[in-house]
């Protein structure tokens, strides 16, 4: 119930909005391409549609959380409620990327969180016969490194490396 009424609550956030709207539980993403000044422009106005719907349903923004993430030359400054919003080197869009679209921290984080899952199948399983570990790696540490991997396929040798 809990849901539907959060879904009821933000379903009107989007009204007027230009550009793409993702909206979740705890996240809120703002995209679009930026690479004239009327984009530019047409971007600030909806952060600033954002900040008068969060004021008017008496929610607010943890502006220390939001960033921009930029893709190619143009750096443009956006504010929101009056408070410059600052640039990140990467952002986690379900698939963590950095300014030139490279994934390689997302390999390194999919091999790390492999790598924990297989020290605690090690640590939790005395036996190492193939028909029993292989249920606990397909079920618990393969989703974690395919996740999205349609996406972020890797393309360096070392990702390639590292993820196997």
């Amino acid at each position: 119930m809990g849901l539907v009424l959060f879904n009821i609550f933000v379903d009107d956030m989007d009204s007027g909005i230009k550009c793409t709207l993702s909206k979740s539980a705890n996240d809120t993403k703002l995209s679009g391409a930026v690479n004239t000044l009327e984009r530019r422009d047409a971007f600030q106005r909806d952060l600033e549609r954002l900040e008068r719907w969060a004021c008017a349903n008496l929610m607010k923004f943890n502006k220390a959380k939001c960033k921009v993430l930029h893709m190619g030359d143009l750096k443009h400054k956006f504010r929101l409620g009056g408070e410059c919003i600052e640039s990140s080197p990467e952002e986690d869009l379900r698939v963590l990327v950095d300014e030139k679209l490279n994934m390689n921290r997302q390999c390194a984080l999919a091999a790390q969180k492999a790598n924990h899952i297989l020290g605690c199948i090690k640590r939790s399983v005395a036996s190492r016969l193939r028909e029993l570990v292989l249920p606990f790696y397909s079920v618990l540490l393969r989703p974690h490194p395919e996740h999205c991997i349609q996406l972020w396929s890797p393309q360096h040798r070392e990702d390639m490396d590292l993820l196997e």
